[in-house]
């Protein structure tokens, strides 16, 4: 009962937040302030972060941050929530998420993904369309934008095999970025299709770098391999930390 209660509490509390705080921005969105709405956006992900420690007793560990190079790079994590995209807009100064282009008609969600230049990825649309938001990649990347990139293309439950899209090759070999390969458990969490919040520690854990310059048949193995060797241990670790309550 009371993981009901406070897993709606958490809901109730976090669309309301995110409805206020919308409106309040909309003007701004309407005129295009980058200025204002970058800020704001960090600001929710805060917001976001303390009501789910308030109401649901959900914290967070950032792990690993002496991986990070100190220019822009690409960051590649399995997408289990959404407290994964959430989370790099109060990590990181003007990311660059690369998103699915449907994302873009959610009302004012697609609004506040165009505002601040996110790239989206239409899926079906070609070479084309690959060629363009390669472009757009590169030009975020010379701007010193860290791009943000979830190489299964989707969410997945923990446990969940999903395979890597070849896309993040193409951003790697393009931009000739170091990769940042990312494991986390947020999904056990903050799981999709489920409105439950049991309490825990949600961790996310920068591994170490994969330079720029490997082929694509390499830098896609070494890539899977570390996220998913990394991601292995840190659900085996989460589960048996549940499974002790």
């Amino acid at each position: 009962m009371l993981l009901l209660i406070r897993s709606r509490l958490f809901q109730a509390a976090f669309l309301l937040c995110t409805a206020v705080i919308a409106i309040l921005t909309l003007p701004a969105l309407a005129l295009q302030w980058q200025g204002v709405v970058r800020p704001v956006s960090r600001f929710w992900a805060h917001v976001v972060n303390l009501l789910l420690r308030l109401c649901a007793g959900i914290d967070y560990r950032i792990e690993g941050r002496e991986h990070l190079p100190p220019g822009p790079f690409i960051l590649a994590a399995k997408h289990q929530s959404l407290w994964d995209t959430s989370v790099v807009l109060a990590l990181f100064d003007n990311p660059c998420i690369v998103i699915k282009q449907e994302l873009l008609r959610i009302p004012i969600y697609g609004w506040f993904t165009r505002v601040l230049g996110m790239v989206p990825v239409d899926r079906d649309g070609g070479g084309a369309a690959l060629k363009k938001m390669l472009r757009a990649c590169r030009d975020a990347a010379e701007q010193g934008r860290s791009l943000i990139i979830f190489p299964q293309g989707t969410r997945t439950l923990p446990g969940e095999v999903a395979p890597y899209q070849p896309g993040v090759a193409a951003i790697y070999r393009e931009t000739k970025l170091p990769v940042v390969p990312v494991a986390l458990n947020s999904g056990f969490f903050w799981p999709k299709h489920d409105w439950r919040r049991p309490p825990g520690l949600i961790r996310l854990q920068f591994l170490p770098v994969i330079p720029p310059g490997l082929k694509r048949e390499a830098f896609m193995a070494e890539l899977e391999s570390r996220i998913e060797t990394a991601n292995a241990r840190l659900e085996a670790e989460t589960r048996e930390s549940l499974q002790k309550r």
